[in-house]
């Protein structure tokens, strides 16, 4: 017989959870188990990565998307204060892709409707999404439990076939034992999980309702127990050694199956249910095409091709004069035929129409940057204002039909005018349409110390002195074809341990607190502590949202109102079919905006910035003085002194310092100073 893990928490379970998704079907595969569910708190943020590594892994072992959700006690909407911040918990499962859609639904509604300290769902939603679904009642937390445990065996009951009408023979019963001897563990839930499953049997046998036995994991090996029991005093923000502080029984791992028949040889029928529910779940992929916003064209066009064909060469009249060159008309043809095969024309008419909109609204728009500079159709349409003819700029760089994937579009606008773009396009495509995305933050090498070093109670200066002994990197030797070489990596606890001798002095101190402190902060380190927002990260759908990727919310710090977030991070967006454009906001762009406004006031002068001559003599005067504090990229002391050195007098000048001045070329900067200047013969 064989079993499989179906409730099962990652560190997306944020600061609760403390497994790492890799580590989960690793360890399910050797265990020789056919399959593992994720069933994370109230969110679905390591759903896609988990069908990914899955995937990347060849795992043998059929990952199941699931949530553990939180149901609230009446209706999500309802928030009457201290009563009604409690909530029950309930696994549900992706039976197949129309569950996965329908889970995405109610954990997106937990968020958008239902948040009051958590994010909640209620029988409503459960009634209205059930299909494709396969649920199961959870642990003590769950409604069934926390009935049984308050003497309610009736309501209980009622709650069981109520259930089992919605969701039929997808409905399971749950039971768990977490015995421990493990010391200062807790030992009370064991008692309350042999009371409730007692209760549970009843039921089960008196309407034919199967039971499943879980484990509740949060984290993977048995030994991690001690690391989790830390990770909680992190979340609770407890003492360690505070006897009143909340403990888990540290048998919350990934138990093998022999583990799993040996607590339930009882009730072997637990273990076998889980392979049925194994049986029912059909593979899930939530990798997809493009799927595109639909611009919504005037009238007299039926086609975006069509429409992009006109804009583009309306534009070029404007730039190229009402006589376009033949090489001109033939290099946009062949960048609209590529657009056009490629399925991107309603993406160029969605970003020509904020950029339009923004410069009507007063804000200023950055001139392009990136690949995107390598579009001569973007160039006519004013998203970018660099012509890519004339310097002699590839398409090819930023769409290639032979590589199929998103055109990505960096724009910038003025900090200050970023949100109004933002709420335009919310009001163009609906609110439900955009979304900003999640971001998480990690538990990091100098954070952790403190982390830890505080529910340690390791006194202040101690974690301040050991976080402070972090370098900004650490040099190790590596083996390069079998060449010893040295290279300079990112530090981490375990390698501070190996090279710094702060770490090296305190692991052999003496003193546990301060070992512990380092123990515990190198298993705990690069675990998830947080969500975040991404800063300009913004996705446009085709319709709304919940209907292709859970949603979950923020509060947006400029407005204070609750925005819309994406539960998958940046990364995995683009391959969920989801269109990603990044909205900067540029400090420098303000600067300028401020600066023209200034000039207006004062001398009653219009300047047009963006057509100030490309060869003003008294600004290469300036760049030749170095005095460029202000001017992105040019103003560092490095690139000041160049410049002083290399005296540039054309804009090309300027293109070639910008691109020399990184890592790499900068060994070529003195070549190229001297040559301009003759004193060295140019060679190519």
């Amino acid at each position: 017989m064989s079993f499989a893990h179906l409730h099962v928490h990652s560190e997306y379970s944020v600061l609760d959870g403390a497994s790492k998704i890799k580590n989960l079907l690793k360890a399910a595969e050797k265990n020789g188990q056919p399959a593992l569910a994720l069933t994370d708190h109230g969110n679905m943020f390591g759903a896609k990565e988990f069908l990914d590594t899955a995937a990347k892994m060849k795992s043998p072992v059929k990952p199941i998307v699931g949530c553990e959700v939180y149901v609230a006690k009446g209706h999500r909407t309802e928030k009457k204060g201290r009563e009604d911040q409690g909530s029950y918990h309930l696994i549900l499962l992706a039976k197949n892709m129309q569950g996965y859609h329908n889970l995405i639904k109610m954990v997106s509604y937990g968020w958008i409707e239902g948040f009051y300290y958590k994010p909640r769902i209620d029988h409503e939603l459960l009634e209205k999404y059930h299909e494709g679904i396969i649920c199961s009642s959870a642990c003590l937390g769950g409604e069934i439990p926390r009935a049984i445990m308050n003497g309610d065996i009736q309501r209980a009951e009622e709650l069981a076939l109520w259930y089992r009408s919605i969701f039929g023979d997808d409905y399971y019963l749950e039971i768990q034992r977490h015995k421990t001897e493990v010391p200062g563990a807790d030992t009370s839930t064991f008692e309350k999980q042999e009371r409730v499953n007692e209760v549970i049997f009843q039921i089960a046998a008196k309407y034919g309702i199967k039971v499943i036995a879980t484990n509740d994991v949060h984290f993977v090996n048995k030994e991690d127990g001690p690391a989790h029991d830390r990770l909680i005093c992190v979340s609770t923000n407890a003492d360690y050694n505070d006897p009143k502080r909340m403990r888990y029984t540290q048998q919350e791992y990934l138990k093998s199956t022999e583990e799993m028949m040996e607590i339930f040889s009882d009730h072997p029928e637990v273990i076998s249910n889980t392979l049925e529910i194994v049986d029912k779940i059909e593979p899930i992929n939530l990798n997809s095409d493009p799927i595109l916003p639909i611009f919504p064209l005037p009238e007299g066009f039926e086609d975006s091709n069509d429409y992009l064909h006109y804009l583009t060469y309306e534009g070029a009249k404007k730039r190229y004069g009402e006589d376009i060159p033949e090489g001109h008309r033939e290099r946009l043809d062949f960048e609209l035929a590529t657009i056009k095969r490629m399925g991107f024309p309603d993406y160029f008419l969605i970003v020509q129409d904020f950029i339009c909109a923004a410069r009507n609204m007063g804000v200023w728009v950055g001139p392009g940057r990136g690949s995107a500079a390598g579009s001569a159709v973007a160039y006519c349409l004013t998203i970018t204002d660099i012509d890519p003819i004339k310097y002699d700029l590839l398409f090819e760089r930023f769409l290639n039909p032979d590589r199929i994937s998103m055109p990505d579009i960096d724009i910038d606008f003025d900090d200050e005018g970023r949100y109004k773009v933002l709420k335009y396009v919310e009001d163009k495509y609906g609110k439900d349409h955009v979304s900003h995305v999640v971001t998480f933050g990690t538990m990091g090498t100098k954070s952790v110390i403190k982390d830890v070093g505080r529910i340690q109670s390791l006194p202040l200066q101690e974690t301040d002195r050991l976080s402070k002994a972090v370098p900004k990197a650490i040099t190790i030797e590596v083996d390069d074809n079998g060449e010893k070489k040295k290279k300079e990596v990112a530090p981490t606890i375990a390698l501070c341990m190996e090279h710094v001798p702060e770490f090296k002095q305190a692991m052999e101190s003496g003193n546990q607190t301060l070992i512990d402190t380092l123990v515990y902060s190198d298993k705990l380190e690069g675990t998830v502590r947080n969500t975040g927002v991404h800063a300009c990260a913004t996705i446009i759908g085709r319709g709304d949202l919940t209907d292709y990727i859970p949603i979950s919310i923020a509060t947006d710090k400029e407005s204070g109102e609750d925005i819309l977030v994406s539960q998958f991070e940046g990364t995995l967006i683009e391959s969920a079919g989801m269109l990603k454009m990044d909205f900067l906001g540029l400090k420098t762009l303000s600067i300028l905006r401020d600066a023209v406004e200034n000039v207006r006031h004062s001398k009653g002068v219009e300047i047009d910035i963006f057509h100030i001559p490309i060869d003003d003599v008294k600004t290469y005067e300036l760049f030749s003085r170095g005095d460029t504090v202000g001017v992105f990229q040019f103003e560092s002391p490095g690139m000041q002194k160049w410049l002083k050195a290399l005296q540039p007098s054309r804009f090309e000048d300027l293109i070639a310092m910008n691109a020399l001045y990184r890592p790499g070329p900068m060994d070529y900067i003195p070549d190229f100073v001297d040559r301009k200047q003759g004193r060295q013969k140019i060679e190519y």
